[in-house]
């Protein structure tokens, strides 16, 4: 089971309507109405999702909550890591900072920063049911909240080129194109920003190298207390099953993910008595098992998402992993 800080479940909650008993929801996830807000305060995402999807069912305007609750982020609120994002030389810098350290936030989202020839993508990348009303409706909020914090700490005028969510359009999209300011893609293969170059190499308005790295030693201490645990071996796997559709990804693709060198990833793993192609041969495992127990994708397609060019190929490993062919699995299973 995953976390996510207990700042959200505020920042929601502030946000919703004033006529709902917003005690009773907060004792209800096991927040503390009358105690300060604290970031390092953590609750289970699946009673977050409960709760952010309960709010915006008695909400009157619920389905905009998420985009309220991200318009209302501001720096501040993160502590050392929403001042490591405004002090980091660009946009840039920011979504950097945001790929390093988001695990002091939470454990069940990571962020990538992604050239492309139209402009530089910030991924949100979250594992789950896009069926699940809280799931998305968490999307929506963090991602409105990177735009809300982009605004402002740049020196440019910010808005995203486009803005893409996995999950379908919650009926119509007018509200979400108006507080974005550009399209809303819906349906995506992707949760993510679309931000052109230029915006995201404007410098930051307090820019600065020292409080840069201030934070940034901060924030690698607070780092290596959530590393000490399965943590790391976990996101390695996450990262690498989300590569394997591209082929399979390089020691220095993931550890690119977790702002360390490959070298650093491979002593960090190897202290706790595993090795990257070990993680490897894991994650496509499982995402092989998860594809053939709840998909009907043609076995060529599930070799090809776990980053097989052959069949046959899939074929011997998978009955190396299970025992038994990737048939008789998905026919017992």
């Amino acid at each position: 089971m995953g976390q996510v800080t207990s700042l959200f479940v505020h920042k929601v909650i502030a946000q919703a309507d004033d006529g709902l008993d917003k005690r009773a929801f907060l004792e209800g996830i096991g927040v503390d109405p009358d105690a300060p807000v604290d970031p390092k305060v953590m609750v289970n995402d699946t009673d977050y999702y409960a709760f952010f999807a309960d709010l915006a069912r008695a909400d009157p305007l619920g389905l905009e909550l998420p985009l309220r609750t991200g318009a209302s982020m501001r720096c501040e609120n993160y502590g050392a890591f929403g001042l490591a994002w405004k002090s980091a030389p660009n946009l840039r810098g920011s979504c950097e900072r945001a790929s390093r350290y988001a695990r002091v936030l939470t454990s069940v989202a990571a962020y990538e920063v992604r050239e492309a020839d139209e402009g530089v993508y910030m991924h949100l990348h979250r594992d789950g049911d896009r069926t699940q009303l809280g799931l998305r409706l968490s999307n929506e909020a963090t991602i409105a909240s990177i735009a809300a914090i982009s605004q402002e700490v740049s020196t440019s005028a910010f808005r995203a080129l486009t803005i893409y969510f996995k999950h379908d359009p919650p009926g119509s999209t007018d509200a979400h194109e108006r507080h974005f300011g550009c399209p809303v893609q819906f349906g995506s293969d992707k949760d993510a920003l679309l931000v052109s170059h230029e915006v995201m190499q404007a410098p930051n308005r307090v820019g600065d190298p020292g409080i840069v790295k201030f934070f940034d030693t901060h924030l690698d201490e607070e780092l290596s207390k959530f590393e000490d645990d399965a943590s790391l071996e976990r996101g390695v796997r996450i990262q690498i099953s989300r590569s394997l559709s591209q082929g399979i990804p390089t020691v220095s693709d993931i550890s690119g993910r977790f702002g360390m060198s490959g070298r650093t990833l491979q002593r960090r793993l190897s202290a706790r008595g595993y090795s990257f192609q070990k993680l490897v041969d894991e994650a496509r495992r499982e995402l092989a098992e998860r594809l053939l127990k709840e998909t009907s994708y043609p076995l060529a397609e599930v070799a090809f998402l776990t980053g097989f060019s052959e069949q046959s190929a899939f074929n011997r490993a998978f009955k190396r992993w299970a025992g038994q062919t990737p048939r008789s699995f998905r026919l017992t299973s």
